[in-house]
């Protein structure tokens, strides 16, 4: 099929804005799996908790190397200043995401108590830092980049400002509620609750109903299961809605506030061989994801893992 007459620009456009998107609530539940470590101290529900991911957390990321690789490769204007200017929030995302990957797999080899600790620890840590990078990454993205002619023109500096640290706090958050929604539905027993209980704990803080409050929550909790991957399906239209309303609100601008997709996209004759690629890997990366997910469908319960 000849691509005469299709806009290949907006095309890839939207492509790799669905591979940001994937990633984002792909990667970002369990992300907030390794944030929640912060409030999960018994180590079995750790277990647990990392065994509902461990089959398909690897391919998560997958998504975030398309869409940095089809942004190098298709706009390529785009990714030379875009990465100068966040040069510093990127790469601290890059060696926390390497190293929550390598505390991941040590925390199951760990020989002792103390190594299992400071491995969760490494996790938890890992996975805050990659979170928080990235919502620092958006906020300075949201509020723009200076450019001149055809390069970055600020400074090392210009993506820390109180609005990029407040969207890198906001992120945390929203990838622990992402991962809890996760848990709920895929764990059974205490765990599912766990984050509910947390919440009351903050409204009975000041009075002494605490107990009669978390009794309360835990038989509620134990009513999930006909319902429980409802809360996950929630979150991810919220992360939808706010996505899209945040490409909306930017269109069709990739370098705000000035550089618009035609003006940083290759030439079409690169868009058209690459989109060939793409036509014959995405569905392969899709079909693969789809029957891991499957594969490993069900709830996980103690006991039971993937190490």
């Amino acid at each position: 099929m000849g691509t005469e007459g299709l806009d290949l620009t907006l095309i890839w456009a939207m492509l790799i804005a669905t591979a940001v998107f994937l990633y984002v609530v792909m990667d970002g539940f369990d992300l907030g799996i390794g944030i929640l470590f912060t409030v999960i101290r018994d180590r079995g529900d750790r277990d647990v908790a990392v065994n509902t991911v461990a089959p398909v957390w690897d391919g998560n990321e997958t998504w975030l190397v398309l869409g940095g690789g089809g942004l190098l490769a298709v706009f390529p204007l785009a990714y030379a200043v875009i990465l100068p200017a966040l040069y510093i929030p990127l790469i601290l995302m890059l060696l926390a995401l390497v190293f929550r990957g390598v505390a991941f797999e040590m925390r199951f080899k760990a020989e002792t108590d103390a190594a299992q600790i400071w491995w969760d620890r490494g996790f938890w840590w890992g996975s805050t830092v990659a979170a928080f990078c990235q919502g620092i990454t958006v906020g300075a993205f949201v509020q723009g980049i200076k450019v001149q002619g055809r390069a970055y023109a600020g400074g090392w500096w210009d993506w820390l400002t109180p609005f990029s640290l407040m969207t890198g706090v906001a992120l945390v958050f929203s990838y622990g509620l992402l991962g809890a929604c996760w848990l709920v539905w895929k764990t059974e027993g205490e765990l599912p609750v766990l984050v509910v209980v947390l919440a009351w704990r903050f409204y009975v803080a000041l009075n002494d109903s605490e107990d009669r409050a978390l009794q309360g929550v835990r038989a509620e909790g134990q009513d999930l299961a006909p319902r429980d991957g409802l809360p996950f399906l929630c979150a991810l239209g919220l992360f939808l809605l706010s996505y899209v309303g945040l490409g909306i609100s930017m269109w069709p601008m990739i370098i705000p506030p000035a550089v618009t997709i035609w003006d940083a996209a290759a030439p079409r004759a690169s868009q058209a061989f690459l989109l060939a690629g793409a036509v014959v890997l995405i569905p392969i990366i899709l079909a693969y994801t789809g029957y891991a997910y499957w594969l490993f469908r069900g709830k996980v319960r103690g006991g039971e893992g993937y190490h």
